[in-house]
Formats: C-alpha cells, sequence, structure tokens
C-alpha cells in the first residue's frame, strides 16, 4: 500500500480525451482507448514526492463517484474539446459542483484537448514527447471553444467558491490546449500541475485526510477497485 503525498484528478465530459491525455504523459502513445469506468489512477514520482492522478469517467451514469475521487485533492484538471462546445458547458453545469470535495486551497486547471482537430492547427505547432504522431495534414473542425472561453470559466470558478484569487495562479498559466494525439502541450500540462502542487505541500495546513484508498499496481493505470 502507496499513500500518495498529493492527489490530481482529471474531470469532464465523455469523449474530451482525458484518457488519451494520461496514456499519453505516462506510457508516451495514443491509442483510441474505451470510456473509464468509474476511475482508474496512475502514480508518478515527482522528485521526493509520490503524486496519484486520477483519470475519472465522464458518462453520467458515473457522474456520482466523481465526488469521491475529488476528496482530499490537491489540483482539478477540468477537461474539454475544443471543437465541442457542449464539452466546456458540462464541465459548468455538471463537474464543477463535484469539486466543492477537494482540498480548500486546490488548484483548478482548465484544459481544451483536441487542437490537432481544428482549423487552427498548422504544422508548427509541432509535436512533443517521445513517440508523437505528426500533426494531420488538413484541419477537421471548426473551433468552437477558444482559451478566453476557459480563462473566463476558470475565474468564475474561483470567485463562485470565495477564494482570494492572490493566493491562486493567474487564469492565463492555468489554461491549456492539447492534443493527446500529437502530444502538444502534454507534458507542459501535467509538469505544470506537479510543480504546483508539489510547491503547495507543507505550505497550508491541511483537512482530515478522506482520500480514496489507492492500491499500488507497479505504476500503472489501474481501475477502481470500487467500480469493478
Amino acid at each position: 500500500m502507496m499513500k500518495p503525498d498529493v492527489k490530481v484528478v482529471i474531470l469532464g465530459d465523455m469523449n474530451v480525451g482525458k484518457s488519451s491525455l494520461l496514456q499519453r504523459y505516462t506510457e508516451r502513445r495514443f491509442q483510441s482507448t474505451a470510456s473509464t469506468v468509474g476511475g482508474a489512477f496512475f502514480l508518478k514520482q515527482w522528485g521526493q514526492h509520490s503524486v496519484s492522478i486520477w483519470d475519472t469517467a465522464g458518462r453520467e451514469q458515473f457522474h456520482g463517484l466523481g465526488s469521491m475521487y475529488c476528496r482530499g485533492a490537491s489540483a482539478v484538471i477540468l477537461t474539454y474539446d475544443v471543437t465541442n462546445r457542449q464539452s466546456l458547458r458540462e464541465l459548468e453545469e455538471r463537474f464543477l459542483i463535484l469539486t466543492d470535495s477537494a482540498r480548500p486551497d486546490c488548484l483548478f486547471v482548465m484544459v481544451g484537448n483536441k487542437s490537432d482537430l481544428t482549423e487552427e492547427w498548422t504544422e508548427t505547432d509541432g509535436t512533443e514527447g517521445e513517440g508523437a504522431t505528426p500533426a494531420p495534414p488538413a484541419p477537421r473542425a471548426a473551433k468552437q471553444v477558444f482559451r478566453e472561453d476557459a480563462i473566463n470559466l476558470y475565474k468564475q470558478l474561483i470567485k463562485s467558491k470565495m477564494l482570494n484569487e492572490q493566493d491562486f495562479p493567474v487564469a492565463e498559466k492555468m489554461c491549456f490546449e492539447t492534443s493527446a494525439k500529437t502530444g502538444s502541450n502534454v507534458d507542459l500540462l501535467f509538469e505544470t500541475v506537479f510543480e504546483l502542487v508539489v510547491a503547495g505541500i507543507g505550505k497550508k495546513p491541511a483537512k482530515p485526510s478522506d482520500t480514496v484508498e489507492l492500491r499500488d499496481r507497479n505504476s500503472k493505470p489501474s481501475k477502481s477497485p470500487c467500480c469493478t
């Protein structure tokens, strides 16, 4: 049994690419994956600290589990699809309330995935990481969610939780656009989160731990025992 020092949770509607983002970062590859059932986690050693990353199900029948997975979270990655405006609305309408069980000093990160599918994507956007996939030869879809939309939602979230903006990173630093397929900005996303949550260890008193118990599976994603 290994208890992580900090916990990171990925939330978002189904088909926004949450599992693909985690797979790209942890396994340096991309493939179409089946929907996550319940939740899965990965343990990452970052310096002297252990970080657990929870990948949660976006399907509505598993929605109630999200609050449980968010308990004691030090960071929540709120994920949407840049080609699907509704996926951002779903974050606001269904998922933000689940973060009420996270730590009082929880960091929030906005991530627009599937940037490689938009008309704005060009070859100069490049790829990132070993095994990254070259950019597609032609645009595939109109972009429906822009970075400014994510920045506005981030600011609304901080305000709605009555948090002091001065205690948290500025919105522009916490809003990313990624491509799990090509690897663009995926490393930057996770490593920024790890740096911030590890830097916050010991700075603020933590509330009593009531996080979901984890089982170490040799640092590979694993299904939650409560959802099998």
